[in-house]
């Protein structure tokens, strides 16, 4: 089980959901974990969660959209642990519900920042620092809506289709140097972020079960699942790679 005994593992959005999950499964494979998101109580709950499972762990409070933070965020996970072996950027927003001519502007741009240039800046230093130590892996979270539309999110759809390009172009300018990239595909995953785009309507809830081939919604551990297999030596000739976790759904 300890596949992972004295690496270090990096999660963005790891207060709930897939990013908790992911936190829970690299402890459970002997990672020591860095755990950054803006929800300090559910930050440090994770926290406490992986020490519960015999594994160190630090929560760092982190806005992906802002350089200076995410610059610390690695400073302070060198700092405490020496390297990041793995990288899970996975922080991200749904965003508003609303037709693309009639959505807001400030909402386009805090979606995109979030989701897209906060994946973006994780990774730029992220692979600054997997360079100096001569290695690492890093996933990133996009989804289903990052291989095709969706009405009335237009701006999420954006942003994941974006993770997927920036997934590919880092595979391919790091491929020789030790560092894979890759991207997990999410269909409807029983998280709090699905719980923002139901509104706590059952009908909503229902059609996204109902929307799923496999007939109902995934669970974060599941999604975890491939992200620990993408960071294992099992998936060493993987990069630049989208794999859905998604019940059939793209299919």
């Amino acid at each position: 089980m300890a596949q992972f005994m004295s690496k270090v593992a990096l999660v963005t959005g790891g207060a709930s959901g897939i990013g908790r999950a992911t936190v829970l499964a690299f402890a459970q494979h002997g990672a020591k974990v860095v755990v950054a998101d803006m929800d300090e109580a559910g930050g440090n709950e994770t926290v406490a969660l992986a020490r519960a499972a015999n594994t160190d762990a630090l929560f760092v409070r982190t806005d992906v959209s802002q350089a200076a933070q995410v610059q610390a965020l690695i400073a302070a996970a060198v700092e405490q642990f020496g390297r990041i072996d793995f990288a899970l950027n996975n922080a991200g927003i749904a965003g508003n519900q609303a037709l693309l001519a009639d959505y807001p502007e400030e909402s386009w741009d805090r979606v995109i920042d979030i989701n897209l240039k906060g994946v973006w800046l994780c990774m730029k230093y992220e692979l600054q620092q997997m360079l100096k130590q001569g290695g690492g892996v890093i996933v990133n979270t996009s989804s289903t809506a990052g291989q095709s539309g969706s009405r009335g999110v237009a701006a999420y759809v954006a942003s994941k289709h974006g993770v997927v390009g920036l997934t590919k172009a880092a595979a391919l300018e790091y491929a020789r140097k030790n560092i894979r990239v890759n991207a997990i595909l999410p269909g409807t995953i029983h998280t709090p972020l699905i719980d923002t785009f139901t509104g706590g309507d059952d009908r909503i809830m229902q059609q996204f079960v109902e929307a799923e081939p496999i007939g109902r919604l995934g669970r974060p551990e599941e999604a975890a699942n491939a992200v620990i297999w993408l960071c294992s030596d099992g998936a060493s000739f993987v990069t630049g790679a989208t794999l859905a976790v998604d019940g059939g759904r793209l299919a």
